[in-house]
């Protein structure tokens, strides 16, 4: 089919804005329906996560509105194609508000689909409840409303509401998911228009385009259907999104939605609240306590601090760091040399540790434990650690470098196995997590310098800028392992480890274990945590498996990072030991047993 904007390229921008305005906000049963009888009216269409109302199929305002207030609890229902917002906004001025977000707009007649491949993964339909609750993982991810999976399974064969996920080719694990609803399937649309809902992608995947293929194959899936259009809708500042929709040929239009005034979409109408500068890990505490009705004061956002204040009680925090951690335990914790001598005192398994020395005395200790862990001996983040050092003119530099974030250098035994995160909260575990060092993945096209930036941005997206891959001369050594230099473009499929350490501010992942924590690991990091006199603190392990018996403690962190660890109850656990007479009283009695 010919596109009409061709054939009268003089027509001025305005012209075209006008006709889309006339094409998407008239009310179904336009012109040619009256044939086919009466059109659907009021229109809504249940997505899981709240309901669609095509607000076209709404001859009054007020019937709008009143479908928008029925919105069911921990929903978040949308009102599209609203053709007088104004109108509709006067009908209920206190329960909803326009949202802040543009509609972009695919042309499906003139779209062309990309002839590059994806290797790495593919994108099927969701098909299974493994894959519906693997999608609320990555909702979860990004603080989207979730959808009960037997929502999903249920509608696995509708042809109105599709879902498709991306899932590694070698491990099966879902990467991404994208919603499509087909207007024609939910009310004979005279339009013959589709949208995109829900486009989400795992923030800590390794493979580049996976956003883009999903919008693509929902773009092909309607095409294929014979769909006009596919429109969608995002935030005003969302840039790096918009930049990727139009970059795939959508156009923004000029639609209006409305939605309610409710918890989920606060930010969206109440403006930025004070904690809106605290980073995420302030900002997870903030958020549980304001649920809770306790009073915020941000002291210092930009270093995390404010105070909590409920029935007479006040605490000052920063991110997970209160007053109810001693100087004498913080500093236990801040010094690596002093944590490992308390838990060997306390029974607990440690690697074997030395201070750096002069060359002849750190070789013999290189020589002693084959390989071995430089680390400041004050430090956070990651910074200045280098892992797995087997040579002696490797050592003397990673100790040169550690140097430059604390004079004490530490040499460790480097013991193999998985980097676990154990999370005690008032002595009891909460949370567990393998942490796995960065690694990105070879597509034959980019160079390991590319891979790594890419990668880069996606994890600074998925956490508030707080994760990040640095490329330095620690980057360098672990790729020289891999026989590889930054300007090295690798093959298709080859996954390269650019980071020894496994520290998420250095780009890391984190991966929840907490179902599946052994007893014996339990008890070992709530052990720990007493030897300290530690209330909050995340004990940092090497075990071989996390169901497993064995394990090397390696270090405390005094003010660990809750948010890294969702859904687990973290913060909830956290206000739970600042005020515990703010816990609701039928939840007091669940939440006294240890893991």
């Amino acid at each position: 089919m010919t596109d009409r904007r061709h054939r009268h390229p003089q027509r001025p921008q305005q012209y075209r804005i006008d006709r889309l305005r006339s094409r998407t906000m008239r009310p179904a049963g336009g012109a040619g329906r009256d044939q086919e009888g009466t059109p659907p009216s009021n229109v809504s269409l249940d997505c899981g996560w709240g309901k669609l109302h095509f607000a076209q199929t709404f001859e009054d305002a007020a019937d709008l509105t009143r479908a928008l207030q029925n919105e069911r609890p921990d929903q978040r229902d949308i009102a599209f194609y609203v053709r007088d917002p104004h109108v509709v906004l006067s009908k209920a001025p206190q329960d909803v508000f326009l949202d802040p977000s543009h509609t972009y707009r695919l042309d499906l007649h003139t779209y062309r689909p990309s002839r590059g491949r994806h290797p790495g993964f593919h994108i099927r339909r969701l098909c299974t409840l493994a894959d519906a609750e693997a999608v609320n993982r990555i909702y979860a991810a990004w603080h989207m409303v979730q959808v009960d999976p037997q929502f999903f399974w249920a509608k696995r064969d509708s042809r109105a509401l599709t879902v498709f996920v991306a899932e590694d080719d070698a491990s099966g694990e879902i990467l991404g998911a994208v919603t499509g609803v087909d207007h024609r399937r939910v009310f004979e649309d005279p339009e013959c228009g589709s949208s995109l809902w829900c486009l989400a992608v795992d923030p800590q995947a390794q493979h580049p385009r996976l956003g883009e293929m999903l919008v693509r194959q929902l773009a092909e899936h309607f095409q294929t259907r014979g769909c006009h259009y596919m429109d969608l809708s995002v935030l005003h500042d969302n840039s790096k999104a918009i930049a990727l929709y139009e970059k795939l040929g959508f156009v923004r239009v000029p639609v209006f939605a409305l939605k309610n005034r409710n918890s989920i979409n606060e930010k969206l109408f109440s403006g930025p609240p004070p904690e809106d500068a605290l980073n995420p890990y302030a900002r997870i505490i903030v958020d549980e306590a304001r649920r809770r009705g306790i009073n915020l004061e941000v002291l210092d956002a930009e270093a995390g601090y404010f105070r909590l204040s409920y029935g007479g009680r006040a605490v000052v925090c920063r991110e997970s760091l209160t007053e109810l951690t001693t100087a004498i335990a913080m500093s236990r914790c801040d010094d690596k040399a002093v944590t490992r001598r308390i838990m060997a005192g306390a029974g607990l398994s440690v690697p074997r540790q030395q201070a750096a020395g002069d060359a002849e005395a750190n070789a013999a200790f290189l020589e002693e434990c084959a390989s071995l862990v430089v680390k400041p001996a004050r430090g956070e983040q990651g910074r200045g650690i280098s892992v797995d050092i087997d040579d002696a003119a490797g050592l003397e530099a990673a100790i040169a470098a550690a140097r430059q974030v604390d004079a004490n250098v530490l040499l460790e035994e480097f013991v193999a196995g998985q980097d676990l995160r154990v999370i005690v909260i008032d002595y009891r575990v909460v949370a567990a997590a393998v942490r796995r060092p960065p690694r990105v993945r070879g597509n034959g096209q980019h160079s390991v310098r590319q891979l790594i930036e890419r990668q880069s941005r996606r994890r600074q997206a998925a956490t508030g800028g707080e994760s990040r891959i640095p490329i330095d001369a620690e980057t360098e050594r672990c790729l020289a392992r891999e026989g590889l230099t930054l300007d090295d473009i690798p093959e298709e499929g080859r996954a390269i480890e650019v980071r020894r350490t496994a520290n998420l501010h250095t780009g890391g992942t984190i991966h929840d274990v907490t179902d599946e924590l052994s007893l014996t690991l339990v008890q070992a990091a709530v052990q720990a945590a007493r030897a300290l006199g530690i209330p909050v603190v995340g004990m940092d392990l090497m075990v071989p498996d996390p169901a497993g018996e064995e394990y090397w403690i390696i270090e405390a962190n005094e003010r660990p990072g809750l948010a890294n660890h969702e859904p687990q109850p973290t913060a909830e656990r956290f206000v739970d030991l600042l005020f515990p007479q703010s816990i609701p009283t039928h939840l007091r009695k669940y939440r006294g047993s240890h893991l």
